[in-house]
């Protein structure tokens, strides 16, 4: 793993919060820069909390300039029409990333939940007294939307220095089928 300095970007996406954490990475260290939320008022319309999410996205990065985004993934809910408005949400801070220029990595919650505790089904409060010993954090936040975004970041900060990251990996059904030409039956 290169030492180069790294700022990365996690999000929690919301509709009605969605939590951001910022962190500093040099070599095997990472310090907590930012973590936070954006509050959105139920009394605006889905299209204006969409407005207002990717603003705040577009701040952060023109503020802390990061060199990578990583995102939860929605979970699988059971009304639809929140599903729909959270992908919305998740979608829009993607492409604001996207825009800057930013990497974006995706992870579920339970991958998340285990890179930062080891537990893929720790609850909210484990994941929050965790990243307080990794990253040696004091006061717990009002809001666990910004400690779950921390913890995405973190969680991304793990997976790329694995060994595993450095591990090249087929990208589609042509980039397998060309390292494994014995796989193709005729």
């Amino acid at each position: 793993m290169a030492n180069k300095a790294k700022i990365i970007l996690g999000i929690d996406p919301g509709t009605l919060v969605m939590g951001y954490g910022l962190i500093h990475v040099e070599g095997k260290k990472a310090s907590l820069m930012e973590m936070d939320v954006l509050k959105l008022s139920r009394t605006k319309d889905h299209y204006e909390r969409l407005q207002l999410i990717h603003t705040r996205v577009h701040e952060l990065i023109q503020e802390f300039k990061p060199t990578c985004f990583a995102i939860e993934a929605p979970f699988f809910g059971k009304n639809v029409q929140s599903m729909l408005k959270l992908g919305r949400a998740q979608g829009v801070a993607i492409a604001t990333a996207m825009h800057a220029g930013l990497p974006v990595a995706e992870y579920s919650p339970k991958k998340v939940k285990q890179s930062v505790t080891g537990n893929g089904n720790a609850d909210k409060e484990q994941v929050w007294l965790m990243l307080q010993r990794i990253l040696s954090i004091g006061e717990r936040p009002d809001y666990f939307d910004a400690t779950d975004a921390l913890a995405v970041a973190v969680c991304h900060f793990y997976q790329e220095s694995s060994p595993l990251a450095a591990v090249s990996k087929a990208k589609g059904w042509e980039q397998f089928l060309q390292k494994h030409p014995e796989r193709i039956s005729r």
